[in-house]
């Protein structure tokens, strides 16, 4: 019993490193992406920001209230994670629309969940998105949603 106990406890730690390296993977690159991952992705999902568009003093804010709860950065981290968010996730930031998460489709795109989890399985069952013109074909998804945010739609 405690061997079965030892190897599912095992299981779950490396599907979780899994997840954690998967998500790592999926932010988008710019300088700071690495000690994002490493800081931030060791408590929540990338899916916890990528929703938010913030500003710089707002993504201070929230950094310091993480490091307020526990984060292990220091102050370099800080700034170098703030600047990431600022560049990545700020006012204005591109969405990635072939590596965001649900959360931020919905919020950056305004879709539903309905919406937004038909996006998500047409991406799994056919590929990357290539362009605004094919994202606006996904059966079940208004196209005037995505016509309104085109300008913030990277491929």
């Amino acid at each position: 019993m405690k061997l079965s106990l030892a190897f599912l406890a095992l299981t779950v730690s490396t599907l979780a490193l899994a997840a954690d390296d998967e998500d790592a993977r999926r932010l988008p690159e710019a300088p700071g992406r690495d000690t994002v991952a490493q800081s931030c992705l060791s408590c929540h999902t990338s899916a916890y920001f990528r929703r938010l568009r913030l500003d710089k003093d707002a993504w201070t804010e929230k950094v310091g209230d993480m490091i307020d709860r526990g984060a292990k950065v220091n102050d370099t981290q800080a700034g170098v994670i703030v600047d990431y968010l600022v560049q990545a996730f700020g006012p204005g930031a591109k969405i990635h629309v072939n590596t965001a998460p649900f959360e931020e489709l919905k919020a950056i795109l305004s879709l539903s969940n309905q919406e937004t989890q038909v996006v998500l399985a047409y991406r799994k069952e056919n590929g990357d998105f290539k362009s605004t013109e094919e994202l606006q074909k996904v059966p079940g998804v208004d196209p005037k949603k995505i016509e309104a945010k085109k300008e913030l739609l990277i491929f």
